[in-house]
C-alpha cells in the first residue's frame, strides 16, 4: 500500500474507505460472535431439554415398574381382570418410556435387559390358580431384579446427561477460546490497518508541510511533486505553481534591483565628479557658504553610493543563500578562522575574543556560514566597549547545534529588538567615533542561516547583545 505512488480517490474517499474496511472487519467479528452465541444457546437449550426428557423418562420408568408390581401381584392373588388390565397398561407405558430413552441416546444394553426381565415377569402372570401364590412370591423376587435394572438405567441416564453436559461445556470453552483469538486477531488487524492508513494518508501531508516550510524559507529551487490522493495532488500542483511564480517574482526583483542600481550609479558618479570639481575650485573660487554646500553635497553623494552598493550586496547575498555547497565542517575551527581574520580590528579596540564549547561537526556551506559568523563578529567588535570580551560558544542537543555570540556593548534597545534583522535598519544605540553602518549585516546573516534550515535569534539575556545561531545537525 505504501508503495503506491498516487491514489485516484480523494483523501475524504480514502479515509471513508479505511473507516468502512475497519468497521466491516469489526462488524464481521461481532456477527460471528452473535451467530456462535446463538448456536451455543440453541445447543444448550436442546441439551437441557434432552436432559429433562431423559430424567423424566427414568423416573417414569421406575413409577411404571412400581405400578406394574402392584397391579401384577394383586392380580395374581385376587385373580382380578381389572388389575390385569392395569398391569398391561403400565407395561405398555414402560415400553414406550424405554423407546423414548433409546431415541434420546441411551445405550440399548439396559433397555434390552429390562425387556428380558419383563418377559420373565409377564410369564409368571399366566398359570393355574393353585400356583398363584407361588408365582406371586416369585414375581416379587423378579420385580426386585427389575428395580435394580431401573436403578442401573437411571445411573446410565445420569451418566449420559453428565457426558453431554461436559461435551457441551468443552464446545463452549473451545468456542470462547476461538472467539477470543478471533477478537484479538481482528483488533490487532484493525489497529494495524488504522496505523497503516494513518501513516500512509499522513505522509503526503508531511510532504506538503515541508514544501510549505521550504517556500517560507525561500528554497525555491526544489520542485514540489507530492504523490497521494487526488486532492493532495491538486494542492501539490498549486504549490508548484506558487513556487514557479515566486521564482519569477524573485528573478524580476533581482533584475529590477540590478537595473535600478546600474541606472543610479552612472548619474551618481557624474554628480560626485561635479561636486569634486566645485570643491577643487575648477569652476572658480568658492566662498565659505558655497564650500559648505559643496561639502554637504559630497557627503550625501558618498552616502547614496554606499546605500546603492549595500543594496547590491544584499541582493547578491539573498541569491547566493539559495546555492549552498554543504560539507561536514567542524564549527570551532571555522569560528577560530573568523576570529583570526579580524584580529587587527579587535586588537585595535583592546578587545579579547575567545571561542569555546563542544567539538561539533555539521553539514554546512563553510563559506556562507563563515560570512555570517564574520558579520556577527564584526558587529560585536564594532559595538563592544574597549577592553571588553567577546565570546563565541558552541553547544548542542541531539538534533540541534548552537553558536552563541556575546559582546561587551550597550545591548539592543527594547524598541529595536523586533526590527533588528530588517534590511537597512539601524538601531538607536550606535557606537561613537565609528563609521556608520549600512544596516544589512544582520539581514545577510539571517538569509544565510535560514538557507541552512536554521534560525538566528536575539536572546534576552545580557549584558550586551547576545545572538544565538541554531543549525540542524541532521541536514
Amino acid at each position: 500500500m505504501a508503495k503506491l505512488k498516487s491514489a485516484r480517490g480523494s483523501f475524504q474517499q480514502l479515509l471513508l474507505f479505511a473507516f468502512l474496511l475497519i468497521t466491516a472487519l469489526l462488524v464481521g467479528v461481532a456477527l460471528r460472535a452473535v451467530f456462535q452465541y446463538d448456536l451455543l444457546m440453541t445447543e444448550s437449550r436442546d441439551a437441557a431439554a434432552r436432559a429433562l426428557t431423559l430424567s423424566g423418562a427414568a423416573q417414569s420408568l421406575a413409577e411404571r415398574s412400581a405400578a406394574m408390581e402392584r397391579a401384577g401381584r394383586q392380580s395374581l392373588v385376587l385373580n382380578d381382570a381389572v388389575l390385569r388390565r392395569r398391569f398391561d397398561d403400565a407395561a405398555r407405558d414402560a415400553r414406550q418410556v424405554l423407546e423414548r430413552l433409546a431415541a434420546n441416546g441411551l445405550s440399548s444394553d439396559g433397555p434390552d435387559k429390562w425387556r428380558e426381565q419383563f418377559e420373565v415377569i409377564q410369564g409368571l402372570m399366566s398359570g393355574a390358580p393353585e400356583t398363584a401364590l407361588a408365582r406371586e412370591s416369585s414375581m416379587a423376587m423378579q420385580f426386585r431384579d427389575l428395580d435394580a435394572l431401573n436403578t442401573n438405567i437411571a445411573q446410565q441416564v445420569q451418566f449420559l446427561i453428565e457426558t453431554r453436559n461436559n461435551a457441551l461445556a468443552e464446545r463452549i470453552e473451545t468456542a470462547r477460546t476461538r472467539l477470543m483469538r478471533l477478537v484479538v486477531a481482528a483488533s490487532a488487524l484493525a489497529v494495524s490497518l488504522a496505523l497503516a492508513f494513518g501513516v500512509w494518508l499522513a505522509r503526503p501531508f508531511k510532504r506538503l508541510e515541508r514544501a510549505i516550510v521550504g517556500l517560507g524559507e525561500n528554497r525555491l529551487d526544489e520542485p514540489i511533486d507530492i504523490h497521494g490522493p487526488s486532492d493532495v495532488r491538486r494542492v501539490s500542483q498549486q504549490l508548484e505553481w506558487l513556487r514557479l511564480r515566486l521564482t519569477e517574482l524573485d528573478a524580476d526583483k533581482a533584475r529590477f534591483l540590478r537595473h535600478v542600481s546600474h541606472e543610479l550609479k552612472t548619474p551618481l558618479a557624474a554628480l560626485r565628479e561635479g561636486v569634486s570639481l566645485l570643491e577643487d575650485g575648477v569652476t572658480g573660487a568658492l566662498n565659505p557658504a558655497q564650500r559648505e554646500v559643496a561639502q554637504i553635497l559630497q557627503q550625501n553623494t558618498v552616502s547614496l553610493q554606499s546605500q546603492i552598493e549595500a543594496l547590491l550586496r544584499f541582493n547578491a547575498a539573498a541569491f547566493e543563500a539559495r546555492q549552498l555547497h554543504r560539507e561536514r565542517t567542524p564549527l570551532l575551527p571555522l569560528i577560530e578562522d573568523q576570529i583570526e581574520a579580524q584580529r587587527l580590528q579587535w586588537q585595535a579596540n583592546g578587545l579579547t575574543v575567545r571561542a569555546e564549547g563542544e567539538p561539533i561537526s555539521v553539514a554546512v556551506d563553510p563559506v556562507k556560514l563563515g560570512t555570517a559568523l564574520a558579520n556577527l563578529l564584526s558587529n560585536a567588535i564594532r559595538f563592544s566597549a574597549r577592553g571588553g570580551t567577546i565570546t563565541m560558544a558552541v553547544s548542542s542537543t541531539a538534533d540541534k547545534a548552537y553558536i552563541d555570540i556575546s559582546d561587551a556593548g550597550p545591548g539592543i534597545a527594547e524598541g529595536d529588538r523586533d526590527r533588528i534583522f530588517e534590511p537597512f535598519f539601524r538601531g538607536e544605540r550606535q557606537p561613537q567615533h565609528s563609521v556608520k553602518g549600512t544596516g544589512i549585516g544582520l539581514s545577510i546573516v539571517q538569509e544565510y542561516i535560514a538557507a541552512h534550515g536554521g534560525r538566528i535569534a536575539l536572546l534576552p539575556e545580557g549584558p550586551g547583545a547576545r545572538f544565538r545561531v541554531e543549525l540542524p545537525r541532521s541536514t
